[in-house]
């Protein structure tokens, strides 16, 4: 009971808190003025002003003296620049296509010495006149808009190239015991200052006087704060692992994801409780402050890594992880991932207190060593564990597939870094040891996270689509939706490995911009615009498809063929409206793509003759309808049922149950049979023969007995008896039947054989066999051959060859018959 209340116990202590501090804040805010929007005028940009500004920045360029923060302060203004004209340039833009509209109205223009009205004239000049001062500014701001854009370039690759040279910068090493004395001085200065501040501040009469004034709240944020921070993770575990076991399958898996972010989120609100405590009690001075903002960020990395660690490697024996590892490694796995967590946290807040004491360099490298030294024993032991994965994947005989040998390489390369990144920076090369070791924690670490998304992406794909863990694991939308949300992670990951924000906005502004294909230039929104609305028109068009086919196309007379035939012509018309709607309300101007659509078609149409050819092909069997599914056909030697026919072939499925694809093209230009085009009615023939000396008139009319009897021949017209005539062994006999049904020829042969066997015995008619009889011209001459000759068929033997079988009958089996 206690251990359910302590949640509920934790929430009211959190929003009590939260209304306190609303409380305090609404009292002590003051009102904060609306910020002027400002817009740019309708005569355009001022390019006085912009003169100047570009001056400046060229004058800054070429001398090379600018600071880094004075480079990204002026490419922040040249970028309001730019954006200022491709606004005015996209407005202006508007009314120029307006008059190149009308001026295209009006037609060409007369040809050299030819003449047109003079109203046209004067209309078409005047037009013409009208666009030539619109284009004017519009030109100068597409020029100006250059010039910002060339300025903006070279600031970032002055600013890419101080960023390598500060990376591969050469500075004190930290093994250099002479600094030891000096980087341990400045940190216990530090402290002592910090806590001098601290001791200031309680003294402080006024400072008392607030901490009387503001104690409740204080001590109950430091309640919530060290409940949260000291059992907050544990009490989540707790209530986390209660839910899960009364869960199962795919719900177990999103309710396991979903409360384990609360591992990460309550000690998170513990340190930014914290934190709000101390700032109300007053007593941190500068020092102490800049502690306390570094706090939340450390918690941050330390708990995060923690949660990682264990959605990774999982927790305890039998729960489920991504590594193939032995309980011993996992809580390995666990450890290493929480210890680069906390020395990633160690390291941001020592920047931040460095760079507010303006420690030397000496120090920042002394101080900061023994961390990078600690994430870089993480790693190694990190890769160990991934190529440990490896060896035990290999021993089970998964080992051989491409992720295995990624994860091998992976292993190397991350235990390779764990080794050069601490010795890089024990040789004096400190940012690049640095960069390399936490950079490629961090990539693990979203690599990680990615993994874990697409676990539950799994989990509750298959909780709404009812799919057992199995089925949702193998379906295609969580690895679709894992796969973009790795294309959102790709900033991300450029920001750790260097990557400025500006760097990732001029990107956007590139993409944003659009690519151009001859004159027409399509921009991200066209393209969305253009997909969204062919998506919507192409599930329009399978939907009226579906209701085509199970409601309105059954309640017809028209055949299966014919029915096929008009949903395929409405898919095929349904999508090409999609896409003509979906170009329009995108807004692509497709008539500069012409000559660019011209010069491809030529090369398709080589490349893809065939191809068209069997879409055409497959147009005419739609509609023509030589041949349906289901109907019985013969082509190319192949005979079978038309099972389905598409745009580019047609599945055939034999009467041995294998499917045979006949492009469209063989079926439109080919002879074909179509044995049950129409109606079901077909002919079966069935020759019969009987010995000589039987009397035909009889066996006809047994035939045909037999014939009429069947209940799938016809009576009108009647089956046939034919006398074909004289064969080498019997008399020749045909019944020659039409059958209601084709499709049971077979059978229908098979049955009429049956009873013909059973009539002809009870009249006691053969039915004749070949048979042979071999005489030897000359056997004496086998007689006198030497002994221990072969006679064919006798093997070797000593003496004459016994010769009694060669002659009389030999035939291949059955009673006596005709002879030659």
């Amino acid at each position: 009971m206690r251990r359910l209340l302590r949640p509920w116990l934790l929430l009211v202590l959190i929003l009590v808190a939260s209304a306190g501090l609303a409380q305090e804040q609404q009292s002590t805010a003051p009102a904060v003025p609306e910020a002027p929007v400002a817009e740019m005028p309708e005569t355009g940009p001022d390019y006085t002003a912009w003169e100047a500004v570009a001056a400046r920045a060229e004058a800054a360029l070429e001398a090379g003296r600018a600071s880094d923060q004075a480079l990204m302060d002026l490419r922040g203004e040249l970028v309001g620049w730019r954006t200022r004209f491709a606004d005015y340039a996209s407005r202006n833009n508007i009314h120029i296509e307006t008059l190149r509209s009308q001026l295209a109205t009006l037609g060409a223009p007369p040809e050299e010495g030819g003449s047109e009205p003079a109203v046209l004239a004067e209309r078409r000049e005047e037009l013409q006149r009208q666009l030539a001062e619109a284009e004017a500014p519009l030109k100068s701001a597409e020029e100006a808009g250059a010039r910002a854009d060339a300025l903006i370039g070279q600031i970032d690759t002055i600013l890419r190239a101080r960023q390598t040279d500060l990376l591969f910068e050469m500075g004190p090493s930290p093994l250099n015991p002479t600094a030891w004395p000096g980087a341990l001085g400045d940190l216990g200065a530090t402290l002592r200052l910090a806590w001098g501040e601290v001791a200031k501040a309680w003294g402080s009469e006024v400072q008392q006087a607030e901490l009387r004034r503001d104690l409740p709240l204080v001590i109950l944020l430091a309640v919530l704060a060290l409940v949260l921070l000291l059992r907050g993770r544990v009490w989540v575990i707790r209530f986390g692992a209660g839910v899960r076991a009364k869960s199962h399958g795919n719900l177990r898996g999103v309710w396991g994801f979903v409360l384990s972010l609360g591992q990460v989120g309550a000690p998170l609100v513990g340190i930014f409780a914290l934190a709000e405590a101390l700032n109300r009690a007053g007593i941190l001075g500068l020092r102490g402050q800049v502690l306390a903002d570094s706090l939340p960020q450390l918690v941050l990395a330390l708990f995060s890594a923690a949660w990682l660690g264990d959605r990774v490697f999982g927790v305890g024996v039998g729960t489920w992880s991504f590594l193939n590892l032995e309980a011993r490694q996992r809580r390995e796995g666990r450890l290493d991932a929480t210890l680069l967590g906390l020395f990633y946290g160690l390291h941001m807040s020592l920047q931040e207190l460095a760079r507010y004491e303006s420690w030397p360099e000496e120090t920042r490298v002394v101080l900061g060593f023994p961390l990078v030294l600690g994430a870089g024993v993480a790693l190694v032991r990190l890769g160990c564990l991934l190529r440990g994965h490896v060896l035990r994947e290999r021993d089970a005989g998964d080992g051989g597939s491409f992720l295995a040998g990624v994860l091998a390489g992976a292993g190397r390369a991350v235990a390779a870094i764990g080794v050069a990144g601490p010795a890089l920076a024990a040789v004096g090369y400190s940012a690049l040891g640095e960069s390399l070791v936490f950079q490629t924690g961090l990539t693990l670490a979203l690599i990680g996270a990615l993994a874990v998304l697409h676990r539950f992406f799994t989990s509750l794909y298959g909780l709404v689509r009812g799919l057992d863990e199995q089925r949702a694991a193998e379906a295609l939308v969580p690895v679709l939706a894992s796969f973009a949300t790795f294309l959102t992670s790709l900033p991300v990951l450029a920001l750790i490995w260097g990557a400025r924000v500006a760097d990732l906005q001029e990107v956007w502004t590139r993409i944003r911009d659009g690519i151009v294909i001859g004159n027409t230039r399509i921009s991200p929104t066209q393209f969305f615009t253009f997909l969204a609305v062919f998506v919507i028109g192409y599930g329009l068009t399978r939907l009226i498809q579906g209701m085509l086919r199970s409601t309105v196309l059954p309640k017809t007379r028209l055949d299966i063929g014919g029915r096929n035939a008009i949903s395929a012509g409405v898919g095929y018309l349904g999508i090409f409206l999609a896409a003509i709607v979906a170009i329009t309300a995108a807004g692509i101007d497709l008539s500069s793509l012409a000559i660019v659509a011209g010069a491809l078609s030529v090369g398709i149409g080589f490349g893809l003759q065939n191809v068209v050819s069997n879409f055409v092909s497959g147009i005419i069997l739609l509609i023509e309808r030589p041949i349906g599914e289901g109907d019985w056909i013969e082509v190319g030697g192949k005979q079978g049922y038309v099972r389905d026919i598409s745009v580019r072939s047609t599945r055939i499925e034999t009467f041995d149950r294998t499917d045979v694809i006949v492009p469209n093209s063989d079926l439109v230009s080919g002879q074909v049979t179509n044995y049950t085009r129409g109606n079901l009615i077909g002919r079966v023939i069935v020759p019969v023969g009987v010995a000589y000396g039987t009397d035909t008139r009889r066996v006809e009319q047994i035939l045909r007995e037999i014939a009429e009897a069947h209940p799938l021949v016809t009576v009108d017209p009647p089956p046939g008896v034919v006398f074909q005539g004289f064969g080498a062994d019997a008399l020749e006999f045909e019944i020659r039947a039409i059958l209601k049904d084709v499709n049971f020829a077979l059978s229908v042969k098979s049955d009429l054989n049956h009873e013909i066997a059973r009539r002809f015995a009870e009249e006691g008619i053969e039915i004749p066999f070949a048979q042979r009889d071999i005489w030897l011209r000359n056997p004496e001459a086998l007689a006198r051959m030497a002994p221990g000759a072969t006679v064919a068929g006798q093997g070797n033997r000593a003496g004459p060859p016994d010769l009694s079988d060669l002659h009389g009958g030999e035939g291949d089996e059955g009673a006596p018959g005709e002879s030659d």
